[in-house]
């Protein structure tokens, strides 16, 4: 199976690799970064778990899931870790976290146009969703500006910090994604 790589005009993304571990933590084991996050932060041990899955999930056929480095265009340095997992009926959901220093740039929505690419230019999907934590303002413009549109929420849809939380989807069809100009995707991939 070819590795995935698909760029934008200042994002990449690409297969995990074992080196990638403390920069995944630098986002997975802080506060801030996953407060919004389906989960509380992680261990060295837990993140080291989360590196080794993904590389495993890189050569799983068939491959359900994605699990890829955020990088800067041209750099190889993990800024940010994306996930797609297809599910059954051509669809599949989507999640991303960036380092906290990029926040605010605009890089989530280009993340989610890298994530749409690949599972529609590439894997062929008919739907792709997310799910964002009701506080999260930041997610939510996020996602509406990548194109897609709000579902509704998912009651007591996760059990973070002590507590039930709700979600809020979100959904793209094929049909209505479009890159608009805004990406010049590059992918080397075989399905």
């Amino acid at each position: 199976m070819t590795p995935v790589h698909l760029a934008g005009p200042r994002l990449a993304l690409r297969e995990v690799e074992p080196e990638d571990t403390d920069a995944l933590l630098a986002i997975y084991g802080d506060p801030e970064a996953t407060r919004h996050l389906s989960f509380e932060p992680r261990t060295r041990d837990q993140v080291q778990a989360i590196t080794a899955r993904s590389i495993a999930s890189a050569s799983a056929t068939p491959r359900t899931e994605y699990c890829l480095a955020i990088t800067r265009l041209g750099e190889h340095q993990l800024i940010g870790y994306a996930r797609l997992a297809t599910e059954p009926q051509q669809a599949a959901t989507i999640g991303f976290a960036l380092h906290l220093a990029e926040w605010g740039k605009g890089l989530g929505t280009e993340t989610v146009h890298l994530l749409c690419a690949l599972g529609f230019n590439v894997l062929g999907l008919h739907r792709i969703w997310a799910a964002r934590s009701p506080l999260n303002e930041a997610s939510a413009r996020t996602l509406l500006r990548a194109g897609m549109t709000e579902d509704g929420r998912i009651r007591d849809h996760v059990f973070v910090h002590g507590a039930w939380r709700d979600s809020i989807t979100y959904s793209i069809l094929e049909q209505e994604w479009s890159p608009n100009g805004v990406l010049g995707i590059a992918a080397d991939h075989e399905s």
